[in-house]
């Protein structure tokens, strides 16, 4: 049985891969920051909720410790906790901005990454997915014919850039573990005021890359179409 644990999994793109990867056989653990929306959203896949901030050393340290308690160890940790940030004139932008949107994307997927390795180094097969975007390529928000060339989106664009750079030295550095970037593409959710392809479509990048075998890619930034540029 393969272990799952699924950071910001309580609703939307977290929450649809909960619900496909239930689906597929997985024991999902939901993370999540909100006890109600979690604690729902675990009871809907006839999962187990697991409260985590990761922006909290003690909540993520928290966290693990719960699961090395209940489940003894994890095969897959998807980090799929992510913020927009503010959508505004450049002007308007500040510190206190960027350092808030880093936290949650980039800050605390080492956080959570680093709670929980130790839980995925007892998995025979252990998988890293990294929830991150197209807004972070440099070659897909340059290419006029991609709709991510459209938006300035500084913050979170230069998040998930960080995020795919943390992923493929992730790769490098962790022989022993899969470790891959998911982009889900312009889905319907909050970020993008409902624009986009459906929920289930977008998460199917992140379903692919959490359930690699044993003889799966490594250091990949994929689409639910394959290989995208970095």
């Amino acid at each position: 049985m393969t272990t799952t644990f699924i950071t910001g999994a309580n609703r939307s793109l977290g929450l649809e891969t909960a619900r496909r990867l239930a689906e597929a056989g997985h024991t999902v653990l939901v993370g999540a920051r909100d006890p109600e929306r979690g604690k729902a959203a675990a009871a809907s896949l006839g999962a187990r909720f697991v409260p985590i901030d990761v922006t909290d050393d003690a909540s993520v340290e928290a966290a693990a410790a719960d699961v090395a308690a209940h489940e003894g160890a994890i095969d897959v940790l998807v980090n799929n906790a992510g913020v927009l940030g503010p959508v505004a004139p450049v002007e308007e932008l500040t510190a206190a901005d960027v350092r808030a949107v880093l936290e949650v994307n980039v800050v605390g997927i080492v956080r959570v990454t680093h709670a929980f390795l130790p839980l995925l180094r007892r998995s025979a097969h252990p998988v890293i997915v990294n929830v991150s975007s197209g807004m972070g390529s440099f070659g897909m928000t340059q290419d006029p014919a991609r709709i991510e060339s459209r938006y300035p989106l500084p913050l979170y664009a230069a998040s998930k850039s960080a995020v795919t750079m943390l992923t493929t030295q992730y790769a490098k550095a962790l022989p022993d573990v899969k470790v891959n970037a998911a982009d889900p593409g312009q889905t319907a959710t909050d970020f993008t005021g409902g624009l986009g392809h459906s929920v289930a479509e977008g998460a199917a990048s992140i379903v692919a890359l959490a359930t690699i075998g044993p003889d799966g890619p490594t250091g990949r930034f994929a689409d639910r179409s394959g290989r995208l540029p970095w």
